[in-house]
Formats: structure tokens, sequence, C-alpha cells
């Protein structure tokens, strides 16, 4: 298939995708909210910059209102919590017969099937680290586990076509039939994560406290909990182990949390997105579409949540600037801790 591809959301995500896509000799047209972001994808070009690559490429890019025509391929990479928004805007773009790719965090597939149908949606899956700079720079951090699949878990020509263009991006791309087992897993290691984002800390020296790690098994334990609940088998990837924390194993959890954290020690992406959100761009981050959402399919299935349900109250103090980012906070979690 060689139509253009619409990437929604330039960010850290669609704008190494779509920066990639497009070096390769693919046709891509980027769409973004941020005026300056899009003026400059056009007339200087995407850096791409950090230890994984450094390069520049032109982008034909859109604001959702300039943005004209359909398109068979479009790829999602807004934040999770503006999903509903994007399609809104997005779909009068999708041609008959054509199909969303979910490249976020979280359960938006969901949200998009029950819009488009599960036939016009495609699950991705992505770890690489990355963060959007300023307008027109994005930081590649460090490589890092991509898969694609379709959500019946069928292999399709048009999945196959999408792994191969992911290839293009990370070369051990995978493609799964089990695409729900990796955003189940990340949810558990994305769980993790939004507790290093309480603190100041990097992600490996949060994950590395000792004192802390009674949080972090009990976050992990509560998602893979969840995720038997709902008949999910998450896979691991990038040191999570998805079973350690099913099984409550503390060996298998502390050898898991030592691999995550050494897989943090070697990326220039030393801090999450979710941290960003909090201390430098100071807007609202992901919680409530990833965690808040665990929290509530805990209550459907009689799962208990506390640690979970903690954080996401701890997260909200931090964007409504009732408390400041702090070690002590992830202390305030530790009497939930069985």
């Amino acid at each position: 298939m060689n139509t253009p591809i619409l990437i929604w959301g330039a960010g850290a995500i669609g704008g190494i995708l779509g920066a990639y896509l497009a070096r390769a000799g693919h046709a891509v047209h980027m769409v973004d909210i941020v005026d300056e972001h899009v003026r400059v994808m056009r007339e200087r070009g995407l850096v791409i910059e950090g230890p994984v690559a450094q390069f520049t490429q032109r982008l034909p890019a859109s604001t959702p209102a300039e943005l004209k025509g359909k398109y068979e391929r479009i790829i999602l990479a807004v934040k999770a919590h503006h999903t509903e928004g994007a399609l809104d805007m997005m779909l009068p773009h999708l041609a008959t017969g054509g199909f969303v790719v979910s490249a976020q965090n979280g359960l938006n597939e969901i949200t998009i099937a029950e819009r488009i149908g599960a036939q016009n949606t495609v699950g991705c899956f992505v770890n690489y680290g990355a963060d959007w700079l300023e307008p027109g720079r994005i930081l590649f951090g460090n490589r890092a586990a991509v898969a694609v699949g379709e959500l019946d878990g069928q292999i399709t020509d048009r999945v196959r076509d999408l792994h191969a263009l992911l290839r293009l991006v990370e070369p051990d791309a995978v493609l799964t039939d089990n695409i729900w087992g990796y955003l189940w897993g990340k949810l558990g290691y994305g769980a993790l994560l939004f507790a290093t984002a309480l603190t100041p800390l990097s992600m490996a020296d949060a994950m590395a406290q000792p004192d802390h790690r009674a949080v972090y098994q009990a976050l992990g334990a509560e998602v893979m909990r969840l995720a038997a609940a709902q008949g999910i088998r998450p896979l691991g990837f990038n040191g999570f182990d998805p079973d350690a924390f099913r099984t409550a194993d503390p060996a298998g959890m502390a050898a898991s949390l030592d691999a995550m954290v050494e897989h943090n020690r070697h990326t220039a992406k030393t801090h999450s997105g979710i941290w960003r959100d909090l201390a430098v761009r100071r807007r609202r981050t992901e919680v409530d579409a990833q965690v808040g959402l665990l929290v509530d399919l805990g209550r459907q299935h009689g799962v208990a949540t506390p640690t979970l349900a903690r954080m996401v109250d701890l997260i909200h103090d931090i964007e409504e600037g009732r408390r400041e980012q702090s070690a002590d906070l992830v202390d305030l979690m530790l009497p939930l801790c069985n």
C-alpha cells in the first residue's frame, strides 16, 4: 500500500514516526494543534536529536483546521485524554474502508473501536524514549520495544504492512497476535512511571530507591491482577516481568525492577513524559485516562486497587498546585502496600 499516511499528533511518538517514514521515502502528512510546530516542520524541518539519531526532515504539515482530504491510513499519536477530541476532528478525514492505528499509551483502541468499529482499528505499542522539546525539535532518547497487531489477533496484510513501516523506526518491532498483552504490559510499566513522576528523580533513580520498592511492587501487582480479571495475558518487555507482579513473587519483582532500572540508565530521556507534563509543561497528565481507568475497572471487577487510587489523587494534587513533586509523596503510599 503506497497511499499517504496521516499522522495525527506530531509530538514525541508521532514526530519520530513521521520523520523516519518520510526519510525512507514514504508519503506522510502531519497534523498538530501547535501552530508554530506545524510551521517549523513545513519550512525548516523537524529536528530529531539524541543518541539514537541526528537528522532533520521537512514534513508536509497542517493544523486540524487547515487539513483537507481523506486518508486510508491514519496513525493517532495524541495523549490518551485527548483521544475523543482528536477523533472528532480526525474522522471526517478517514476514507471509507480506511483504518486508524493507535500509537498511544493506554487502552485507546477501545475508544476508537467504539467510534469506527474494531475492524477499522489497529493496536500499536510503543515504548521508545522520546520527548517533544520545543516546536520543531524532538529528542529520541533510546530504542525500546515496539509492537503492532490486529485487535482480534489475526495476522492480516495491512498489519504486515504496518509492521514493515515500524521496522524503519525500530528494527526489532514485533508483529503480534496478542496486542492486548503488550498494551496491558505497558499499563503495568506505566503505573510505575507515574510513581516516578511524583518525585524530581529520574526514572531509574526513583525505581532504585530501596525504601520505595514496596510501592512499585504493589502498583505492578494491582495492574496485573486487573489484567487477569479481564482475561488478558500481559507480555513483558524492557525489564518488566508481568508474571512476577501477577504472582507477587518478591524475588521476581525485585529482579524485574532491577532490570527496569538498568534499562532506564541507558537513555537520554531520563524522566518520563508524565514528569515533563508536571514539572516542565505544567499541564494535565494522562493519569485519568490510564490509571483512573484501571481504578474504575477494579471497582467493576471487585479487585482492590488502593495504591493506584492513591497515586491518582497525588498526581491530581500536583496538577492542581496543592503539592510539589517530592520523594515524600511516594512515602504516603507505603501504608497501602501489603
